[in-house]
């Protein structure tokens, strides 16, 4: 089940990388559906909180808008995957020896979910990221606010799904798949034209 959560949120932070720590930070500080290891307890403190929420506001209005969503989507090449790596590792429960230490840090095995994670993350946001230039170019920009909405909506579908029902995480992040390659096919058809033979 752990790693059902974590890989959820992952999958989440690949889409929007603060939604799913905005949602860990959120339920360990005011609910108790959520306990982070003590070394991801900052997402929970206040003043990240109030970043998160103001950096998520900054990500759904650029990722609404064409050509602008593209630049954010090269700006994010790093944090999605930062992000991945980081609710990766909360979601497994794995505890990390502090920053001042890297080196018993990388002698153990604690490293190995943040770079799961990472992964995972990483490979959701250049899919993401190589099919938005696409559907933007095939539709003129049109597709840029509903497509970035209905990203939204799947990483909070997917961080509360992880949270609440990780069994749910499979179901979900096959549906994306088949929605964005659906998607991406049906408008890859549509921009081509059609060559008849004489």
């Amino acid at each position: 089940m752990e790693f059902l959560t974590a890989t959820g949120l992952s999958s989440a932070a690949g889409l929007n990388a603060y939604i799913p720590m905005l949602a860990l930070g959120l339920l360990d500080r005011f609910t108790t559906f959520v306990n982070l290891p003590p070394a991801w307890s900052w997402l929970s403190n206040d003043w990240m909180l109030w970043i998160l929420g103001v950096l998520l506001v900054v990500e759904v209005i650029a990722d609404k808008v064409p050509v602008v969503d593209s630049i954010n989507d090269v700006l994010q090449t790093v944090v999605r995957p930062a992000s991945g790596g980081i609710v990766f590792a909360s979601g497994m429960g794995a505890e990390t020896v502090t920053v001042s230490d890297p080196g018993s840090f990388f002698a153990s095995d604690q490293w190995v979910p943040v770079v799961i994670g990472v992964g995972i993350a990483l490979a959701v946001h250049l899919f993401k990221m190589g099919s938005r230039p696409v559907l933007n170019a095939a539709t003129v920009g049109t597709a840029a606010p509903v497509v970035s909405a209905a990203e939204d909506g799947a990483a909070v579908g997917l961080a509360a799904a992880a949270i609440f029902v990780p069994v749910l995480v499979i179901v979900l992040i096959a549906a994306l798949i088949g929605a964005f390659v659906w998607l991406f096919l049906k408008v890859r058809r549509r921009s081509t034209p059609e060559t008849g033979i004489l």
